[in-house]
């Protein structure tokens, strides 16, 4: 049923991402005078087809939906009755071809924008940026941070939730590295400023959380960990954990934390622990040797238990107030919605394009591009996770692909945006020959770009 999902919610966004890109190009086209031919989303056989209007243009849905395009009529393509030349893209002034050019980007940016509207309109889950447990020897340590307040800003800039922390942070990180201001208030402390230096942490390799790196952790109130589910023949199976055993404590370790209790099972392959549980009102010790299993390349320690959790009954009065903030609605109202959606649409583009830039220059990972699969996948997961979450998805990926398409890389159309400023300034269009080498090189490039893509996604699906 997920996989069902997945395909349905990929093959929506495909299309409706696409089909809006190639409008842009097809609504300026027509606009500017330009006769359009076809308009394709898809590649390939087709699967359905449509002529309709004055101009007799061509509609289609092909059968492979990994893209589109807007044929216009071009001599350099093909004869071009004499009464139809004024109609000709390569006869319209170079102004009017970047028109052209430009506006398929721009309509996945104005699509962004809306989505971004429609998010903060509608209303989404966040959490309130409450600063757990500190990481020893972090930037966040070694700058003095203590857990337990609330992020307010960073460089300035304020943050209600956790994923604005979160861009926010990498958006800093990628203008100075070396002095990320965050901002937290506490009672016991009022209002400081700590000054993070991430030269060496390396948020841009990897696959753990930007946070995470930087030593700050999510809180979380103390907590009851429980086996929810014992799986078969598994470390825990053997050792006779049962469903609804509570964990109290790990070797000598208290147990009040799901994730440092998953953490520390993880850091002792094939090593004997010994769990204290408390079983129908009994607390009882049990020696589990942990089985191993591999994780991205690594070994850890695995226990073969489901667990659950639910927040402690002995929790203090301040950690019930603190509950009390930590989740909430992030809405706002139409007119605040859109200024709001226009903010994030830009502060998404400038961040990937610095990420893009960090990727040519070697600071942040190859791994860390991903193709056709990984998005199927994530568009399966946040379609299942509600409306706002599938159309932040369907944002972010907008904006994507309006920045790659705005590249400089023959081929796409920022390719062609490059072509036509260059002939602003020669006062004549490039020479064919330069097109032709330019478009081998476009291929070249976009080519080992998705085989890139596709390779990380099968490595991804592999481990």
């Amino acid at each position: 049923m997920n996989l069902l999902i997945s395909i349905l919610a990929f093959m929506f966004a495909i299309g409706i991402l696409v089909a809006i890109h190639e409008f842009g190009h097809y609504w300026v086209a027509r606009k500017v005078g330009v006769k359009v031919l076809r308009f394709s989303i898809g590649f390939g056989k087709p699967l359905w087809t449509r002529v309709a209007g004055e101009d007799q243009t061509e509609y289609v849905l092909a059968a492979i939906p990994l893209g589109g395009y807007v044929k216009m009529l071009d001599e350099r393509e093909g004869e071009v009755a004499e009464h139809e030349l004024h109609r000709a893209f390569n006869r319209q002034s170079v102004w009017k071809r970047i028109a052209v050019v430009v506006a398929g980007p721009m309509a996945n940016f104005l699509l962004a924008i809306l989505l971004y509207t429609l998010v903060f309109m509608i209303g989404t889950k966040a959490y309130a940026p409450f600063v757990g447990d500190i990481t020893q020897n972090s930037p966040a340590a070694v700058a003095g941070m203590n857990d337990g307040g609330l992020i307010t800003a960073v460089n300035g800039n304020a943050v209600s939730s956790w994923d604005e922390t979160r861009m926010t942070l990498l958006n800093g990180y990628l203008e100075n590295k070396s002095d990320v201001e965050i901002s937290v208030s506490s009672k016991d402390n009022g209002l400081r400023n700590y000054s993070l230096d991430l030269s060496d942490a390396d948020l841009l390799k990897g696959s753990q959380d930007f946070l995470a790196k930087a030593g700050i952790t999510f809180w979380q109130p103390k907590q009851t960990v429980t086996v929810s589910k014992v799986l078969p023949d598994s470390s825990a199976s053997v050792s006779g954990l049962q469903e609804n055993d509570v964990v109290l404590r790990v070797d000598d370790a208290v147990v009040s934390d799901v994730r440092e209790f998953i953490k520390y099972i993880r850091s002792h392959p094939l090593q004997k622990i010994t769990l204290e549980i408390e079983r129908n009102s009994k607390v009882i010790s049990v020696a589990v040797t942990l089985s191993e299993k591999e994780d991205k390349g690594e070994k850890v320690g695995s226990l073969g238990a489901l667990l659950s959790t639910k927040v402690a009954d002995d929790i203090s009065a301040a950690e019930r107030e603190k509950l009390k903030q930590l989740g909430f609605i992030y809405q706002r109202n139409p007119i605040d919605s859109f200024v709001l959606g226009v903010e994030k649409t830009w502060q998404m583009s400038i961040v990937t394009l610095k990420v893009m830039g960090r990727l040519i220059i070697g600071e942040a990972s190859l791994k860390n591009i991903s193709g056709p699969i990984t998005i199927a996948e994530f568009a399966g997961k946040t379609a299942l996770l509600g409306l706002t979450v599938y159309l932040g998805f369907l944002a972010i990926i907008s904006v994507s692909l309006g920045v790659l398409n705005l590249l400089p890389i023959p081929m796409l159309d920022g390719g062609h945006l490059l072509y036509y400023i260059i002939e602003l300034f020669r006062g004549k269009p490039v020479s064919e020959r330069v097109e032709a080498v330019g478009f081998q090189i476009g291929i070249a490039l976009v080519g080992s770009m998705m085989m890139l893509a596709i390779y990380n996604d099968v490595m991804r699906l592999i481990t």
